[in-house]
């Protein structure tokens, strides 16, 4: 619950994701320097972020960043992970400490000795501090939409010296999601849907965020995208309970599940005239892992298989 708090705090006050599409292409990472040698170092990786250099294959790395704590274990790195941030619980094994993403200390990094380290938002000037201990960092931000998850994953794979493993991931994600989309009901219209992010205030996330390009290759789509300053908020607005209940959507989706005052379908019910809706008269409540929710990772493919079986349960 508080990775998702956090990262959705810092997604909604910079308002940075509003491209929409889940492209099913594996753009490759952008790499330069490699002297044919039979390791491929020295490499340059070029992200959205900028570049880092890396002379030899890191071999003990720290991530300061969920998302790509699961990509690289996804693509078989994860023995040359030395350390993970507080919030990087999944997958089980991956060493955990207590290094923060969101307070970044360099000196507490620089003890794990790391010859790469990988973050997801350049907090602090982390990244020049780093680099004033000689330490790489490879920035990897939120990515947009499902190009810049493939491309992400391309750059760690390149980075780690798992390139290969890097594309047939890409290429396992691009079938799920693809086999998914097409076991989901068809419809001749889009059914609606309120995605939360969280209550009091109530904020959502439009058609044109990364959640939302992926629930539209469900068709469905977000009643956020109506709302007075949703383009403004960077796709991320902040809705009123009576815009709510004035747009009925036929779907609640809740990332903000789990223990500490999370939300259910329960809670969601005993909101002042929320039983009214259509969505929960008709059980139409799906409550989603707050981690898997927050994420880009490679679990995307879970977030829309849960979302998909409970359209498909609802529809039958």
């Amino acid at each position: 619950m508080r990775a998702l708090t956090r990262t959705r705090s810092a997604v909604v006050a910079a308002a940075a994701l509003a491209a929409a599409c889940a492209a099913c292409s594996s753009p490759p990472a952008s790499q330069d320097g490699s002297n044919g040698s039979a390791t491929g170092y020295p490499i340059t990786v070029t992200t959205v972020a900028g570049k880092v250099h890396l002379d030899s294959r890191p071999d003990a790395i720290v991530s300061l960043a969920p998302t790509a704590t699961e990509m690289l274990y996804a693509i078989g790195a994860g023995k040359q992970v030395k350390a993970v941030d507080d919030d990087s619980d999944y997958p089980p094994g991956a060493p955990m400490t207590k290094l923060s993403g969101f307070e970044p200390n360099a000196e507490a990094i620089a003890a794990y000795k790391p010859d790469l380290v990988i973050i997801s938002n350049n907090l602090d000037g982390i990244t020049a501090k780093l680099a004033a201990l000689s330490i790489p960092v490879l920035d990897l931000p939120a990515a947009v939409n499902m190009s810049g998850v493939y491309a992400e994953i391309n750059e760690l794979g390149a980075a780690t010296g798992h390139a290969a493993q890097a594309q047939a991931e890409d290429q396992k994600i691009q079938s799920d999601l693809g086999q998914i989309v097409a076991s989901a009901p068809k419809r001749k219209a889009p059914v609606t849907y309120y995605y939360e992010l969280g209550a009091n205030p109530y904020y959502s996330v439009t058609s044109s965020t990364f959640i939302g390009s992926l629930l539209s290759m469900l068709g469905m789509k977000s009643i956020a995208d109506a709302a007075t300053g949703a383009a403004a908020s960077g796709g991320y607005p902040e809705l009123s309970p009576e815009f709510i209940l004035k747009a009925n959507p036929d779907y609640i989706l809740l990332s903000d599940t789990g223990s500490n005052g999370g939300q259910d379908a329960a809670t969601v019910a005993a909101r002042p005239g929320w039983s009214a809706l259509t969505a929960v008269k008709d059980n139409h409540v799906i409550a989603l892992n707050a981690d898997v929710a927050s994420r880009w990772g490679p679990r995307v493919v879970e977030l829309l298989r849960t979302v998909e079986a409970a359209v498909k349960s609802h529809s039958t």
